[in-house]
């Protein structure tokens, strides 16, 4: 561990809660957290599958802590999308959402830059199936990254988008709910990541807090009044948290919401100058990284406007919806065209969902079920993780050493029950595709995503 800077210690001095010797002693003792979330959509026995003991972690209903890391690479229930590797202080998330919105109602929700995933995964799994959740990244290489654990985790109400936060005025009043992780310094993960100590700096602070408030003063107009931001960081400096809340309440008149925070769980509730709530996780206190968040809601604008519909997408002939219908469930979903690929989308959410492709960069949508070539559909990955694969396609379960082999794309020494297209399980759980041949198994697992490494 390096030295923590001088001038991050010194800027802490008058932070509520700041304790420097405990602060400075937490970051030499080399301790690292490791923390999952399960998939509710994908129940397990037992996760990960090694013998490691779990410890519930207070603030979610989905997230523990792992009494030793495991090589995850090599847990086939991960590949599965069972579980999440998350921080622990960023679950939180889960309390700011359960006690600002009615989470039983459908809901419009903007995760602002989701990169690589944890939090859309976890909005996802608290929000109705009838809810939308529009997920953004603004780097090209981390939306695809971000798109492959959406599918990982098997969501079909996601709609995976790369625009910069000003394109979303083009959407005024549309979200209910906006949750901006902005882009920090990063002082609350020195922890975890000691070579971030180098990049740190009080200007750095201060250039992250000017973007801070571009960011957000940019994709403001798309959340409707009465509508919630959740704002958070990973940094400790006043100039991106407190500020940032005064900043709000006075530019953009937001309200703050103050949340309900057992002493017991050592979370530090904090004000700024206005007034404005905000929580602070300091690693010496919780178990867990360096972390803020508010929530506040938007009192006065945003009233919706009703986008019109332009040009309708595509959709799938009768002859072509009874052939997906072999291989998944139909009911309440809509069948998207684009050229020879289909996509799913939830009947419910097609209006909205068609508005959103014409309005922005969208790179995945709902739940990606292949290629149509003519009478025969080619299954995508997506496809194989999504839950919606119909009982009466074939499945070739693995042992935890072969599906290894599996997702290492290596020959596999099964002989499937039948000949043709099956969908390979480990523990009940759908890894994706292989399709049997008389004197071979093709394997079908996307070749970006496989294994590189040797067990």
């Amino acid at each position: 561990m390096r030295y923590l800077p001088d001038s991050l210690m010194n800027s802490l001095a008058d932070v509520k809660g700041f304790d420097k010797e405990a602060f400075a002693q937490v970051h030499a003792s080399g301790e690292q957290i490791t923390s999952i979330r399960f998939n509710p959509a994908k129940p397990v026995s037992q996760v990960p599958n090694f013998p490691i003991s779990l410890a519930p972690i207070p603030w979610t209903n989905y997230g523990f802590y792992l009494s030793q890391r495991p090589s995850f690479t090599f847990d086939p229930l991960f590949h599965a999308g069972c579980y999440y590797v998350q921080e622990a202080s960023s679950m939180f998330l889960e309390q700011a959402l359960r006690q600002t919105v009615d989470l039983s109602r459908p809901m419009k929700l903007l995760d602002l830059s989701a990169a690589p995933g944890g939090k859309s995964t976890h909005l996802q799994s608290l929000i109705t199936a009838d809810s939308l959740l529009v997920s953004n990244e603004v780097i090209k290489s981390r939306a695809a990254v971000l798109k492959d654990n959406i599918i990982k985790w098997g969501s079909d109400n996601v709609m995976v988008t790369c625009n910069d936060p000003s394109h979303f005025a083009r959407l005024p009043g549309y979200f209910d709910v906006l949750v901006a992780d902005a882009p920090c310094s990063g002082s609350g993960l020195f922890r975890r990541d000691p070579e971030a100590i180098g990049e740190w700096s009080l200007n750095s602070v201060q250039l992250c807090s000017q973007r801070q408030q571009r960011i957000l003063a940019d994709a403001w107009p798309a959340l409707k009044e009465n509508g919630v931001l959740i704002y958070s960081t990973c940094s400790y400096s006043r100039e991106e948290d407190e500020d940032i809340l005064d900043w709000l309440e006075q530019e953009l008149k937001a309200e703050s919401l103050q949340l309900a925070v057992p002493a017991g769980w050592n979370i530090v509730e904090v004000q700024g100058r206005s007034g404005a709530y905000g929580y602070r996780f300091w690693p010496d206190k919780v178990k867990g990284e360096g972390f803020f968040i508010a929530c506040l809601r938007k009192t006065s604008g945003g009233q919706e406007t009703r986008l019109k519909l332009k040009n309708k997408p595509e959709v799938a002939g009768r002859t072509e919806a009874a052939t997906l219908g072999r291989w998944m469930q139909t009911e309440g979903y809509d069948f998207i065209k684009h050229e020879q690929t289909v996509y799913a989308w939830p009947a419910a959410l097609t209006a909205d969902l068609s508005i959103l492709l014409q309005q922005l960069r969208v790179v995945y949508s709902g739940v990606r079920a292949g290629e149509l070539l003519r009478d025969k559909l080619v299954p995508d990955h997506a496809l194989a993780l999504s839950g919606l694969v119909n009982d009466a396609i074939g499945r070739t379960p693995l042992t935890n050493e072969e599906a290894i082999l599996y997702l290492q794309r290596k020959d596999l020494p099964v002989r499937p029950a039948a000949a043709g297209w099956q969908l390979v399980t480990c523990e009940g759980q759908p890894l994706g595709w292989i399709n049997a041949l008389p004197n071979r198994i093709n394997n079908y697992y996307p070749k970006e995503l496989r294994i590189l490494r040797d067990n």
